[in-house]
């Protein structure tokens, strides 16, 4: 388990690390951004039903980025659901691309609790894992708003509607 655990992270810091050379000096001058992102969530969890609720994301690349996005939810059947996911993204309009389409890998943990009852550790704690596909919309070349669809385990599908600025 630890080795595959190794394996996850090697490949989450090497991919951004990989983009970081360029030929062209100027491109590597603006091929890397700092971002972090509010969001508000809805996903479709296997077994507590629809949860609503927000995120905090951050990351760092252009063409490629490697980040952390931390979701809390709530559902109506009193379940709170906390994720932390390390996130893997790649923008489909090349390495310098940091606005446009993207898909993005998430894995991390989801720790479920009854309301009112949360702590760490959880009631229940399950290995998170999905893709999704997302658009970035750009403003000001500093701001932005972005719309995020993803389906994995334990939650079947889920979206992001997020606003953040990046650096």
């Amino acid at each position: 388990m630890r080795k595959k655990i190794l394996l996850i992270l090697v490949i989450f810091l090497l991919v951004p690390v990989c983009s970081l050379y360029s030929d062209d000096e100027a491109a590597a001058k603006t091929a890397h951004d700092f971002w972090i992102s509010l969001g508000g969530d809805a996903s479709m969890y296997s077994y507590t039903g629809m949860s609503y609720g927000g995120s905090l994301s951050f990351g760092y690349g252009s063409g490629s980025s490697i980040g952390l996005k931390l979701s809390y939810f709530f559902n109506e059947e009193s379940i709170d659901t906390l994720e932390a996911c390390l996130l893997l993204r790649f923008y489909i309009l090349g390495k310098n691309a940091y606005s446009g389409p993207f898909f993005q890998f998430l894995g991390g943990a989801s720790l479920f609790n009854r309301s009112g009852d949360f702590a760490i550790p959880s009631n229940v704690g399950i290995f998170s894992a999905g893709l999704g596909f997302g658009w970035r919309f750009l403003f000001a070349d500093r701001f932005f708003i972005e719309s995020f669809i993803r389906g994995g385990y334990p939650y079947v599908f889920g979206g992001t509607v997020s606003i953040g600025v990046r650096f």
